[in-house]
C-alpha cells in the first residue's frame, strides 16, 4: 500500500510521460465526452462528489491521470493500491483502515491501477466495503469489464469509457512537452509538424507511447550549439515499428478475429486483409488465424464451392511448413479467396438445427433396416432386415427410410441457389421428388 507516491514524481529522472503528468482538469488532453465543460464526470470531479467507478479504456489514455487528479481535489484519504503488487492480507489492511476512518468520519478513496488483475476472491473483498460506503472505489483497467470483472462489484459502479488520443490531441501534449519547463522548455528543440505528426500516428492513441518516442527521439537527436535537432535517421529508429493495442488473450483479440470474419462474409476482400494483418502485426499465432478461416470455409461458404476448405487448409499447411513472416502471403491468398466466393451457411444451419434435436429429443433406436446383423442371434432379431444395398438399384436410389420414425420427414439442410450450391440444390429436389413418388408406388 502506497499513498500518493506514485503521483509525487516529477524529478527529471522520471520518464516524460511521468514529468508532464497534469495535475488539473483543466491540463487534461482529450476524452471530452467525458471532461468537457458539462460532463457528468467532471462535475462530479469538481464537486468532489465522486462515487465508485472504473475507468475503462486502452493504455496512454488517462486513466491514472485521472485518479491523480481527482487525489488532488477530493477531502478524503486517498489510497493508491497496485493490483500487481498487492494480495488479500493488503486488501485486508486497507479495508481495516478504511473501516476505521469511516467511523471517525472520514471518506476513503481507493484506487486500484489493473483492477482485472485481481482474481474473483480478492474483488469480493471490496465487495462489502463498497455496499457499506467504507470506501469509494475507482477502478482502472484495459480490459472489458464485463469479462474481467465480478458482477456484484462491477453493478455497485459507474463504468467510464476512456477512448484512444486522437492524432490532434497527441500532437497538442508533444508540442506542450517541448515547452513545459518539466519537459524540453529551454533546450531548443528543433523538431518539424510532419516528425510530431508521426510520432502522434505512431503511437496509435496512447499518450504515454508518444511521449516516451518523443523522448527518445530529442534524446537521440542531433546537438550542436543552437539546440537538439531530430534528425530524420534518427525518428525512422523511433518509429520502425508501429505500437499496436492487441492482446492475444483479451477482448481485442476476440474483436479483431469478429471483424477479419465478418469482413470475409461480407465479401469484402480489402477490410478482411486488413484486419488480419493487424492480427499479425500485434503478434498473433498465424496458425490461429488458419484454423479460423477453415471454420470460415464450411461455416460461410460450404457447398457454394467446396474448393474454399481445400484451401483453408493448404493455407494451414503453408502456415505450418513456414511460419512468419514467409506465411502472409498464404493467409493473404485464403482470406481473399474466402471473401471472393459465394456464400452459403447451408451447412452451418443443418448442423446447428441437427444439435438441436439430438439435445433436446429423445436418442432413438436405429432402425432395424440400419443395422449390422453379425451374429446369428442379430439375424434373428431382425436386424438389418429391409436393408437396401443403393448400388443394386439402377437410380442408386432407395425408398429405404434412415430417420427415426419421429423424425422420419425432418430436414436439416436446405441448399442455396449460391455458387455451386444450386446445382447440389437442384440434385437434392431431384432425388427427394424421386423418393415421394416411389414411396407412393
Amino acid at each position: 500500500m502506497e499513498q500518493m507516491t506514485l503521483f509525487d514524481d516529477r524529478g527529471q529522472t522520471a520518464p516524460l510521460a511521468s514529468r508532464l503528468r497534469p495535475e488539473r482538469l483543466e491540463d487534461f488532453v482529450g476524452q471530452e465526452h467525458l471532461l468537457g465543460r458539462g460532463k457528468m464526470l467532471r462535475q462530479l470531479i469538481e464537486r468532489d462528489q465522486i462515487s465508485s467507478m472504473i475507468f475503462w479504456g486502452p493504455p496512454g489514455v488517462g486513466k491514472t491521470t485521472l485518479a491523480s487528479i481527482i487525489a488532488g481535489r477530493t477531502k478524503a484519504d486517498f489510497i493508491n493500491f497496485s493490483a500487481v503488487t498487492s494480495g488479500i492480507k493488503e486488501i485486508k489492511d486497507v479495508m481495516s483502515h478504511a473501516e476505521t476512518s469511516r467511523r471517525m468520519g472520514i471518506r476513503t478513496v481507493l484506487f486500484v491501477d489493473e483492477i482485472h488483475r485481481f482474481n474473483k476472491a480478492q474483488q469480493d473483498a471490496f465487495l462489502p466495503y463498497v455496499e457499506k460506503g467504507s470506501i469509494t472505489l475507482i477502478g482502472a483497467t484495459t480490459e472489458n469489464p464485463s469479462f474481467e470483472i465480478n458482477a456484484a462489484l462491477l453493478s455497485r459502479c459507474k463504468v467510464f469509457v476512456l477512448k484512444a488520443l486522437e492524432e490532434k490531441d497527441l500532437v497538442k501534449l508533444l508540442e506542450h512537452a517541448l515547452v513545459n519547463p518539466a519537459g524540453f522548455g529551454g533546450q531548443n528543440v528543433r523538431i518539424t509538424e510532419e516528425q510530431l505528426t508521426a510520432i502522434a500516428v505512431f503511437a496509435n492513441g496512447d499518450a504515454r507511447t508518444a511521449l516516451n518516442t518523443l523522448e527518445m527521439a530529442v534524446l537521440n537527436g542531433e546537438i550542436t550549439a543552437e539546440g537538439i535537432t531530430v534528425t530524420r535517421e534518427g525518428m525512422e529508429q523511433c518509429i520502425s515499428r508501429k505500437s499496436l493495442l492487441y492482446d492475444k488473450t483479451g477482448e481485442e483479440h476476440y474483436n479483431l478475429i469478429s471483424a477479419l470474419h465478418k469482413s470475409m462474409r461480407n465479401s469484402d476482400p480489402d477490410a478482411a486483409i486488413y484486419w488480419m494483418c493487424r492480427m499479425l502485426e500485434g503478434g498473433e499465432n498465424p496458425l490461429y488465424i488458419a484454423r479460423r478461416l477453415i471454420r470460415f470455409a464450411s461455416e460461410d461458404v460450404g457447398m457454394a464451392d467446396s474448393n474454399a476448405l481445400q484451401v483453408a487448409v493448404a493455407a494451414y499447411q503453408a502456415c505450418h511448413f513456414l511460419g512468419m513472416p514467409e506465411c502472409d502471403v498464404h493467409l493473404t491468398h485464403a482470406v481473399t479467396y474466402l471473401a471472393m466466393a459465394p456464400k452459403s451457411n447451408a451447412l452451418y444451419a443443418a448442423c446447428e438445427h441437427c444439435k438441436e434435436d439430438v439435445k433436446n429429443k429423445r436418442a432413438e433406436p436405429v432402425p432395424l433396416q440400419l443395422r449390422n446383423a453379425p451374429t446369428k442371434l442379430m439375424k434373428e432379431l431382425d436386424y438389418g432386415q429391409g436393408y437396401v444395398y443403393a448400388h443394386d438399384t439402377q437410380e442408386k436410389l432407395s425408398t429405404m427410410q434412415c430417420m427415426p420414425d419421429s423424425l422420419k420427414d425432418r430436414r436439416y439442410y436446405h441448399p442455396t441457389e449460391q455458387g455451386e450450391e444450386k446445382i447440389v440444390k437442384a440434385r437434392l429436389e431431384s432425388v427427394l421428388q424421386w423418393k415421394r413418388e416411389h414411396s407412393e408406388e
